[in-house]
């Protein structure tokens, strides 16, 4: 399967008729292994910061996390696992895996919840499978 694949059925897939506004799926060094048409041009600097977090969680909190520009409150996540952002009523969720970023950005009416499921699951398959 195609890391394409992954994006297009896995995580931009629809739940309850709707779906996430755009994910990707890009390496710790800051390449795009897939993403939907929709993710945002992000910076080098955006993804060191994410992997950062990673290896130290709480860095982002003050700063807020960003991606394409776009700042994100960084709310509750799993130390060094998960990073979960809020911007008004859409957000971010972050799942890291052994060799890749998972990143799903959602807007309403898609909830936290359902972006957090999406985006894990997948993070947590990948993991098993050795990815």
């Amino acid at each position: 399967m195609s890391w394409q694949t992954y994006v297009d059925d896995h995580l931009m897939c629809d739940i309850e008729g709707n779906h996430l506004s755009a994910a990707a799926i890009i390496g710790h060094d800051g390449s795009v292994w897939a993403q939907s048409a929709t993710f945002p041009q992000f910076k080098p600097e955006e993804i060191t910061g994410i992997m950062n977090d990673f290896a130290e969680p709480g860095s982002l909190a003050p700063t807020g996390l960003y991606l394409g520009g776009t700042k994100y409150m960084v709310i509750q996540g799993e130390s060094g696992a998960v990073i979960r952002g809020k911007k008004g009523s859409g957000g971010v969720t972050v799942k890291k895996t052994t060799l890749a970023l998972i990143i799903g950005i959602y807007d309403e009416p898609l909830t936290a919840g359902q972006c957090n499921m999406i985006v894990e699951r997948l993070g947590d398959y990948l993991i098993d499978q050795g990815l």
